[in-house]
């Protein structure tokens, strides 16, 4: 690695700003789906219907911001501003309750419009997150690096989602999730943490010097990466984004499930003691597997990733007990994190120098659109006749079973197909070099 190529302030940039990000993201992406789930009995298609929405929010504000942020070349500024503004938008949630929404709406109307306001919000929230992490943040990480240490910082970056969820786990252990006051503090918290972080990036971040051409239109870079002589150009980078695309579309099949399944299908109170250990485990794996990806390349990478994870698929279909369950979670999660820093690393270097900001709505349709649309209704599809109980209220929720992981092995099973010719279109490449 070139380490004059990082300045001193690079590491700590990349660790404080992309882990309370990913802290942020748990928070809707596993826990959101948990809050609608018991303050508001929201089903598996309502949860499904979120995913989706947010999905279609993030892509839209990728593509929008990413380009503005080439446009006007200041990734700082987009990068603080948005967090200051997504600490905001989070602890806005503490507010969606339903003591307070009784004032507004009949007793029978709280939970369908608590549902409904909170898949607005959480648009409204992922725009803020979208601009400055999706967006920004990711195009500075893009240009911060190079192909020499890429997959090192790639590494420290796909390790931090599995860091997130230890946190958020640790720390809402000191919560009880059936209440509402519960809820309300932790939204504060955690918008309060995200808005602070974003007045410590201006101290913080490094602004990378960037250099556009003067005739250089905005609403033409929105839509560069969709240009059919752009794809043509770029071929290895659309087809490395296709199978990015399959790959998070197994992970959405379960993923908004996950929590509810160790705490409702398995019975698991206690899941945060019983996954700690397994997500320590995993971020290391991960940190270190960036660095396999430098020194042995993406094919002799991307495929003992892909059957880490299916294994963890078959394991956790399989069995229900604590030891079992454990096992499958690690390999599942070192499976997933170790395949995202491989395609993320990948994507990077597939990725046209000085137009990181352009591609970045192009990597989040990979990434978060298509498998957030997809990958939920595949597993609410699959949720759709399952097991209901009987709330003390008198409504029922579904309870989730292992059915969606199952699912999910058959997406990672198709992810094979396409890896098989991106695997021929490498070969050629470095023939022809």
């Amino acid at each position: 690695m070139k380490k004059s190529l990082y300045p001193p302030r690079f590491w700590p940039a990349l660790i404080i700003f992309s882990l309370i990000g990913q802290v942020a993201w748990v928070v809707e992406n596993m826990y959101f789906n948990v809050f609608v789930y018991k303050m508001f009995n929201a089903s598996a298609e309502a949860i499904s219907a979120m995913v989706a929405a947010s999905s279609v929010a993030a892509t839209l504000t990728t593509i929008l911001i990413g380009a503005l942020s080439d446009k006007v070349g200041r990734r700082k500024l987009f990068i603080c501003g948005g967090y200051i503004a997504w600490g905001v938008s989070i602890m806005s949630f503490a507010f969606i309750r339903a003591d307070i929404l009784s004032l507004w709406f009949s007793a029978a109307a709280v939970a369908s419009a608590g549902v409904s306001i909170v898949i607005i919000m959480d648009c409204v929230m992922t725009f803020f997150g979208s601009a400055a992490n999706d967006a920004a943040f990711n195009a500075w990480l893009t240009d911060s690096t190079d192909e020499s240490g890429r997959g090192a910082a790639e590494g420290v970056n796909a390790m931090m989602p599995l860091m997130a969820i230890l946190v958020v786990f640790g720390g809402f252990m000191a919560f009880d999730l059936d209440k509402s006051e519960s809820w309300t503090a932790i939204f504060l918290i955690i918008g309060a943490v995200v808005l602070i972080i974003g007045v410590l990036g201006f101290f913080l971040i490094h602004e990378v010097p960037m250099k556009h051409p003067e005739n250089e239109h905005y609403f033409r870079n929105i839509f560069y990466g969709f240009r059919p002589s752009v794809m043509k150009d770029n071929r290895l980078l659309y087809v490395t984004l296709l199978a990015f695309a399959v790959f998070g579309i197994s992970i959405q099949t379960y993923m908004p499930y996950l929590i509810l399944y160790y705490e409702v299908s398995l019975g698991m109170s206690d899941y945060v003691l019983i996954m700690a250990p397994a997500i320590i485990l995993a971020s290391v794996v991960t940190a270190l597997y960036g660095r396999v990806y430098d020194r042995l390349g993406y094919q002799r990478s991307v495929l003992p990733a892909l059957g880490m994870l299916a294994a963890g698929y078959i394991v956790l279909y399989l069995f229900r007990s604590t030891v079992p369950v454990f096992i499958g979670s690690l390999l599942m999660m070192c499976g997933y994190l170790s395949g995202m820093a491989v395609f993320g690393a990948m994507i990077r270097d597939c990725t046209p120098k000085g137009k990181a900001g352009m591609f970045q709505g192009l990597r989040i349709v990979g990434q978060v659109l298509i498998p957030g649309i997809i990958g939920p209704v595949i597993g609410s599809t699959v949720l759709k006749d399952a097991e209901t109980l009987t709330n003390s209220d008198g409504t029922t929720s579904f309870i989730p079973n292992a059915n969606i992981f199952l699912a999910a092995l058959a997406v990672a099973v198709i992810l094979l197909a396409v890896l098989l010719p991106q695997f021929g279109m490498i070969k050629k490449s470095q023939q022809e070099k």
